[in-house]
């Protein structure tokens, strides 16, 4: 295999690996919450769970489908609405949303060639290559996910069960890792 496809291989990779762990904090978070906490909103400009759902699935949607052949920014996407506040809403039908707009994405991602990584796109009339595309995506994915987070986080308060390493067990993880790894 020559360098070049090996280090595409790996960007491609790697970029995977980063959607998977940002929809996984997401899914975790959300895990957590009441259905009327999705409705929650954490400040004056704030967005509450819902919102933030309904934004990243209408722009999965309209970043991945028809990814080659068609601007990024579909016509019929109605993204000020996706920042709209709903009354009421079904956390499993905007669940099933969720992971249909995510799987638009993995199904791109299973089916890209390593070589198509320079191949360009639009989104909003300017022109990407596929993998810069991806990394946009990946920043705006990871910003929302936090948002996501620290709502919940904030919401569930000292019922919060960390996504990560709990405050004050670094050295007990590090010790266990250690453990874990082949000598």
């Amino acid at each position: 295999m020559a360098e070049s496809d090996a280090l595409s291989q790996a960007v491609l990779h790697s970029i995977r690996h980063s959607f998977t762990t940002y929809k996984g904090l997401a899914d975790r978070a959300l895990a957590q919450l009441a259905p009327s906490d999705w409705l929650v909103v954490p400040g004056p400009e704030g967005n509450s769970p819902a919102v933030l759902l309904q934004h990243m699935i209408g722009n999965l949607r309209s970043r991945f489908t028809d990814f080659w052949t068609t601007d990024g920014e579909k016509p019929d996407r109605q993204r000020d609405q996706e920042f709209e506040q709903p009354v009421t809403i079904n956390p499993p039908a905007l669940l099933a949303q969720w992971e249909a707009a995510w799987q638009v994405l993995f199904d791109l991602l299973a089916a890209m060639p390593p070589g198509q990584l320079l191949h360009p796109v639009t989104i909003r009339g300017e022109a990407y290559t596929a993998l810069g595309a991806l990394q946009r995506q990946v920043a705006h994915y990871a910003y929302h996910t936090g948002q996501l987070v620290q709502t919940a986080k904030t919401l569930r308060g000292t019922q919060w069960q960390s996504l990560s390493i709990p405050r004050g067990q670094s050295a007990q993880f590090n010790q266990q890792m250690q453990a874990n790894r082949p000598a």
